[in-house]
C-alpha cells in the first residue's frame, strides 16, 4: 500500500497553547451576525425560499478552486483529497451518496456530557476535539461509555494525539467533526439529514453527567440553532455567507441547487423519545392534540422535514422495536423511568418481529430501582412489543401528512409500523423513510411501493452489500437509488478493521475523479484497514472497500441516492390529499344488521365517520358484498376497507358500469382485519363493490369506513 509524503511543515502539530484563534473568532462571529439576517427567513417561515447567496448557482461552481477555503483554521484536520468536486446532474437527476440518519449535534442533548466534543469550535480543533471533564484522567468514570461499549478505562486527550479516540467501538466521542464531514462530501457525497437527538430519561439517568436541562425540546431547540452556527462558521471558512460547502435547506428544490452546484444539501430532521411533551405513565397520555399541532408546528418553523414519533421508549404515540444486550437493559430501565412500566412483550402473530430484548444485567443502574422493584424476565420467542400506534399516534402520523413531513418508520414496534403503513397506503401517502435498518424487512416492499426512501446502517462491507442485493427488486419500483444511514454520534458502533476481508488501497479515486489518500489529524493517519470506519470523513474509503467487495453496480446505485431521496422528498411535498369518492353516496349490501335499538345500515360505511359502521345480518358463512353507486362513471385506482374486528380473510374488489356486469380488479385471501388498501390499475366504473367469502371471525363481516378513490 502506497504511503502518503511527509510535509515539509505539518502545522497540525502546534501545540494547542500556541494557537492563536482570536482572528477566526472575529470572522465567524461577524459572519454568524450577517448570516442571523439571512437564516431569520428559513427559521421562522420553512417555506420561504432561501436567499441567493445561501444556494451557488451551478455556474459558480465552475469558478477553479471554488472548493479550497481560502480562511481555514490552522492547525485543523486535513482532507487529503485532491481534485474538484463534481457538479451539474445527468439526464435532469443529481448524483451523489446520501446519508439519511446521523447526528452532528447531538453533544448538545442528553445533558451535553453524552457525546464528548463538537462538530466545530470558533476556538479551533483544541477546543472541538476534547473529552468530557469526568473522562479525565484515564476514562474509568465515563460509566456511560463503559456500559454501551465495553470500553473500561481509555486516554482522554483527543487533538493532537488521539490515541484512543475516535474509534469504531466508542459510543461517547465526536465522530463528525467539520472538516471529517468535508472530506466525505469530497469523495461524493451531496445529501446529510442532521436528526436533531436527545432523549430527556437517558439523560436523567443516575449515572449521566450534565450540564443543562433535560428537557428534549429545549435541546431540540439548541441543536437547530448549532446547526445554523456550523452553516455559517463553514461559510466564514470558504470566505463568506452562502460560499460554504455546507447548506441548510428546507425543501427538494433547493436540496437540488445546492447538489448541482456540487455541494452538500443538509436536511434537518427530528429522532427523540417523548416529542413534544407526549410521554406516557402507566398508559396515560400527558399531551393532547393542541401539543401535538404546536410542537409540529415549532418544528417546522426551525426547518424540520422530517421525523420519528418514538424512539427507544414507548411513549403516548406508539410502541418501540426493542434494543438488544447490555444496551437493551439500560433502555428498558429508562423505558421504566420514563413510563412507570417495562416493555411488555407477547407472541408475534406473522412472521414479522421485533429485537429480542438483551438479558444482561446492569448492576450501576438495577440498584437504584425503587425496592422490590427488578428487570423482568423475557420468553423466548416473545419477540412482539405489545404496544403499537395508539389513537394520538394516528392524529400526530396524519398531522405530519397534512404538513408534508417525511415520516420515520425505524424504532416503530412491528405493530406500530404496520398500522402507519395501513394509513400512509390508504392516502397513498409517499413520504415513509426508514434510514438505517432498524425496520422488519418484509416491510420494505410496501415502503418503496408507496415511493418511499430506504438506506442501509453500515455493517462489514459484504453485509451492506447482501443488504442491498436484498431490496433490490422492490428498489426497483421505486426507480432505484441507495444510501447510508451512518448514525455517527448516535450511540451505535461501526465496522472495524476485521468486519472485513477486503482491504484497500490507497491512493484511490472517488466519485468524479478526486483521489484520495489516507485522513491525517494531528498526529494519527486514519486507514480504513487497519482503524475500520472510525469516523466520518472515512465515507469515501468506506465506500471504496464497498466497490470491491460488491462491484460497480453496487456504487452506481449508491451514486443515485441523492437523486432517490430527493424523488421521496418531492413527491412529499406535492402531496394532495385525494377526495373519497364514495363519500355520502348512494351505498347498498347483500344485508345489514339491525336491533330495536340500532341499525348498521350499508350508508353508515360511506358517511365519513370511523365511529359508525356497517355490519352484515347474516352470520352463517355465507358471502355477503357492500357496494356503493358513485353517480357516474369515474376512473377508479384504490379502495380502502376499514375493518371493525368482524373482518374477511377472503374478499375481492369488484367494479361496474351498470350494476349487473361486474369485473374484479383486486382480491386476497390473505386478510387479516385493520385498514387495508387495494391498488390497482385505473380503470373507469359507476359501481365498486367489496364481495367477501371468508371470515376472520364467528360473526359476519363489518366495516368502518369504506374509502374510493381515483386512480
Amino acid at each position: 500500500m502506497a504511503t502518503p509524503q511527509p510535509r515539509a511543515a505539518r502545522d497540525h502539530r502546534v501545540p494547542p497553547s500556541r494557537i492563536d484563534a482570536r482572528p477566526l473568532r472575529r470572522r465567524w462571529f461577524a459572519a454568524l451576525a450577517a448570516a442571523s439576517v439571512l437564516a431569520a427567513g428559513a427559521i421562522a417561515v420553512p417555506a420561504a425560499a432561501p436567499p441567493a447567496s445561501a444556494a451557488p448557482a451551478a455556474s459558480q461552481a465552475a469558478v477553479d478552486g471554488w472548493w479550497d477555503a481560502p480562511n481555514r483554521p490552522s492547525p485543523d484536520a486535513e482532507l487529503n483529497v485532491t481534485g474538484a468536486p463534481f457538479t451539474g446532474s445527468v439526464k435532469g437527476e443529481v448524483r451523489g451518496l446520501v446519508d439519511a440518519h446521523t447526528h452532528l449535534n447531538s453533544n448538545e442533548g442528553f445533558g451535553g456530557r453524552m457525546i464528548c466534543g463538537a462538530p466545530f469550535s470558533p476556538d479551533g480543533i483544541a477546543a472541538a476535539l476534547k473529552d468530557c471533564p469526568e473522562h479525565y484522567p484515564d476514562g474509568r468514570l465515563a460509566i456511560f461509555e463503559s456500559l454501551v461499549s465495553g470500553i473500561d478505562h481509555h486516554d482522554p486527550v483527543g487533538w493532537p494525539t488521539f490515541k484512543d479516540w475516535p474509534k469504531t467501538a466508542s459510543m461517547s466521542h465526536q465522530q463528525s467533526y467539520y472538516a471529517w464531514i468535508e472530506r466525505a462530501w469530497r469523495g461524493g457525497q451531496r445529501v446529510l439529514v442532521n436528526d436533531l437527538v436527545t432523549n430527556g430519561v437517558i439523560c436523567s439517568l443516575p449515572i449521566m453527567p450534565k450540564d443543562r436541562s433535560c428537557d428534549e425540546m429545549t435541546a431540540i431547540r439548541l441543536e437547530a440553532k448549532k446547526a445554523r452556527e456550523m452553516e455559517s462558521y463553514i461559510d466564514d471558512i470558504y470566505g463568506g455567507p452562502g460560499k460554504g460547502f455546507f447548506r441548510i435547506v428546507t425543501s427538494p428544490e433547493q436540496a437540488r441547487q445546492i447538489i448541482e452546484s456540487g455541494r452538500l444539501a443538509v436536511v434537518l430532521g427530528v429522532e427523540t423519545s417523548e416529542p413534544f411533551g407526549c410521554k406516557m405513565i402507566l398508559d396515560v397520555a400527558q399531551c393532547s392534540r393542541a401539543d401535538i399541532d404546536k410542537g409540529l408546528a415549532e418544528l417546522q418553523s426551525l426547518g424540520v422535514s422530517s421525523m420519528f414519533l418514538c424512539h427507544k421508549f414507548d411513549n403516548a404515540l406508539c410502541g418501540v422495536r426493542f434494543d438488544e444486550g447490555t444496551q437493551g437493559t439500560v433502555i428498558n430501565i429508562g423505558q421504566f423511568y420514563s413510563t412507570g412500566t417495562f416493555w411488555q412483550t407477547e407472541q408475534c402473530t406473522g412472521a414479522m418481529h421485533d429485537n429480542p430484548i438483551g438479558g444482561a444485567s446492569v448492576p450501576e443502574l438495577e440498584k437504584d430501582l425503587p425496592p422490590g422493584v427488578e428487570v423482568p424476565t423475557y420468553t423466548a420467542g416473545k419477540n412482539c412489543n405489545t404496544r403499537g400506534l395508539t389513537s394520538l399516534g394516528e392524529y400526530a402520523l396524519k398531522a405530519m401528512m397534512a404538513r408534508n413531513m417525511m415520516i420515520e418508520l425505524d424504532h416503530m414496534s412491528v405493530k406500530a409500523a404496520s398500522r402507519s403503513l395501513d394509513i400512509v397506503e390508504a392516502a397513498g401517502y409517499p413520504g415513509v423513510l426508514s434510514s438505517h435498518s432498524w425496520m422488519d424487512e418484509r416491510m420494505v416492499s410496501r415502503l418503496y411501493a408507496l415511493g418511499g426512501f430506504k438506506t442501509g446502517y453500515p455493517g462489514s462491507a459484504e453485509g451492506f452489500v447482501t443488504e442491498w442485493k436484498r431490496d433490490a427488486a422492490a428498489r426497483s419500483t421505486a426507480g432505484g437509488g441507495y444510501g447510508f444511514g451512518l448514525d455517527f454520534n448516535g450511540v451505535g458502533s461501526h465496522p472495524g478493521p476485521d468486519a472485513s476481508p477486503t482491504k484497500i488501497t490507497y491512493p484511490f479515486s472517488a466519485a468524479g475523479g478526486v483521489k484520495l489518500e489516507r485522513q491525517v489529524t494531528g498526529e494519527r493517519t486514519f486507514d480504513l484497514n487497519t482503524d475500520g470506519f472510525a469516523h466520518y470523513g472515512l465515507l469515501p474509503d468506506y465506500v471504496e472497500q464497498i466497490r470491491l467487495a460488491g462491484g460497480k453496480a453496487v456504487v452506481d446505485d449508491l451514486m443515485r441516492g441523492a437523486e432517490g431521496y430527493l424523488r421521496t422528498w418531492e413527491k412529499t411535498k406535492s402531496y394532495t390529499s385525494k377526495q373519497n369518492l364514495a363519500t355520502r353516496k348512494p351505498a347498498m349490501a347483500s344485508t345489514s344488521e339491525w336491533n330495536p335499538i340500532y341499525s348498521y345500515q350499508a350508508g353508515q360505511a360511506v358517511d365519513g365517520s370511523t365511529s359508525t359502521r356497517w355490519a352484515s345480518k347474516d352470520w352463517d358463512g355465507n358471502p355477503q358484498w357492500l357496494g356503493v353507486d358513485l353517480g357516474a362513471s369515474v376512473p377508479v385506482g384504490r379502495v380502502t376497507v376499514n375493518w371493525e374486528k368482524a373482518a374477511a380473510k377472503a374478499y375481492e374488489v369488484l367494479v361496474s358500469d351498470d350494476a349487473k356486469n361486474w369485473r374484479p380488479v383486486w382480491s386476497t385471501t390473505t386478510g387479516d382485519g385493520g385498514l387495508d388498501t387495494a391498488s390497482f390499475e385505473p380503470t373507469a366504473a359507476r359501481y365498486v363493490r367489496v364481495s367477501m367469502t371468508q371470515r376472520t371471525t364467528n360473526y359476519g363481516y363489518s366495516i368502518w369506513e369504506l374509502g374510493v378513490y381515483g386512480g
